[in-house]
């Protein structure tokens, strides 16, 4: 069981994140905070997970029974609010369990996980392959009672990110094509009202977000859940194939119909999505421009 805080080994992903987004200072406050977590969960913690992500230490522990865990301690950034009542409300059910979670005050919260064994990333499997794995996690994990659950709607973030880039779009009107641009966010800010089912969003499934498990074969990790169009859910897989560029509307069907979505509903949702992500992305621009919109 930890002891005293002591140094602890900081994975270069979390460094760099944290650098780069004026968040050092919370760098320093881990070392005392992950000692009072392993003190009240009676936890044996090890070195964290290497080169890591960009918002939580997250490191492999062992539990006064000799369990073996995960110990995830977040910066509480907006996107994972609800991380920790997505993950009961699936209670393994294509996602990692969830043995605890604290509010650790301030700007950091913590999640007791279960361990994937032996945790290879589906990005290690053919590309077709990964669309088959997350196809059949999807409907799982879009097949959980919504109502009375403490969600967001998927409009809100969609809301969010729009202004966010039209504010950036204003201040630098060369980023994207002003037509591109007017009918690409639109599409982003109206697509979630008029979808003809809400269901529980993971919002960042990708082969990235899914490990090799004993207990189910491949597990969630580290969802971001909002309630909304199950279409939008489709989207992180697709934008992180290499096959998107080659052909992003058969892309589109491939997956639309893995999932029983309207297809062309799914190209609408990429192509606003593209359009959304060209600022920083901006191959994505040329790649909207190739989707069709019906």
């Amino acid at each position: 069981m930890a002891g005293s805080p002591r140094p602890l080994p900081l994975p270069p992903g979390l460094v760099e994140a944290a650098e780069r987004d004026g968040r050092t200072e919370w760098l320093g406050t881990l070392p005392a905070t992950v000692a009072r977590l392993a003190e009240a969960w009676l936890l044996t913690v090890e070195a964290p997970f290497f080169p890591g992500g960009q918002t939580a230490w997250v490191a492999p522990a062992r539990s006064h029974t000799g369990a073996e865990l995960v110990l995830k301690v977040a910066w509480a950034h907006p996107e994972a609010l609800h991380e920790a009542d997505g993950l009961r409300a699936w209670d393994g059910r294509g996602a990692v369990v969830l043995h605890a979670s604290a509010d650790c005050g301030g700007d950091t919260t913590a999640l007791l996980l279960e361990h994937c064994r032996p945790g290879t990333p589906l990005a290690a499997l053919p590309e077709p392959e990964q669309d088959d794995v997350v196809a059949r996690l999807l409907l799982r994990l879009w097949d959980v009672p919504t109502a009375g659950l403490p969600f967001r709607p998927l409009a809100t973030m969609c809301a969010q990110w729009a202004d966010e880039f039209a504010a950036r779009v204003a201040a630098e009107p060369r980023l994207v094509d002003p037509g591109l641009a007017r009918e690409g966010i639109a599409l982003f800010r109206d697509l979630p009202a008029d979808a003809d089912r809400q269901v529980l969003l993971a919002t960042d499934l990708h082969a990235g977000n899914v490990l090799a498990a004993q207990r189910e074969p491949w597990l969630l990790i580290d969802p971001k859940p909002y309630l909304g169009d199950p279409t939008y859910d489709a989207l992180q897989h697709l934008l992180n194939c290499e096959r998107l560029h080659a052909d992003p509307a058969g892309l589109a069907d491939r997956l639309a119909g893995l999932l029983d979505l309207d297809a062309a509903r799914l190209r609408r949702w990429l192509f606003a999505r593209c359009v959304q992500e060209a600022p920083d992305r901006p191959p994505l621009a040329g790649l909207a421009r190739r989707i069709p919109l019906d």
